[in-house]
């Protein structure tokens, strides 16, 4: 399969000259465009999957009239948080 191109993109010297400053030891300024675009891509792709899922979530809710309210929802998160601290400070010992 052929590779194809990205169109040119028009910075500011100062961005350039930046990015330039944080490039890899042997990373050219193409492979940080194509870095930065493949985290983008997957960043979106994570992002629309994650709405889709909502509104999956929130239909199957309107259906059923199965909801949880938020402050059980805030609960179980706050208890899920303090535990991994827990756990994070018990490792570091």
């Amino acid at each position: 399969m052929k590779t194809a191109t990205l169109p040119s993109v028009r910075v500011k010297p100062e961005l350039r000259a930046e990015i330039q400053s944080l490039l890899s030891d042997n990373e050219s300024v193409s492979q940080f465009v194509e870095t930065s675009v493949r985290e983008s891509v997957r960043r979106r792709r994570n992002q629309h999957e994650f709405i889709a899922r909502g509104i999956v979530s929130l239909e199957s809710a309107k259906r059923t009239d199965d909801y949880v309210d938020a402050d059980v929802v805030i609960g179980n998160l706050e208890r899920k948080l303090a535990f991994a601290k827990a756990n994070s400070a018990q490792s570091k010992r």
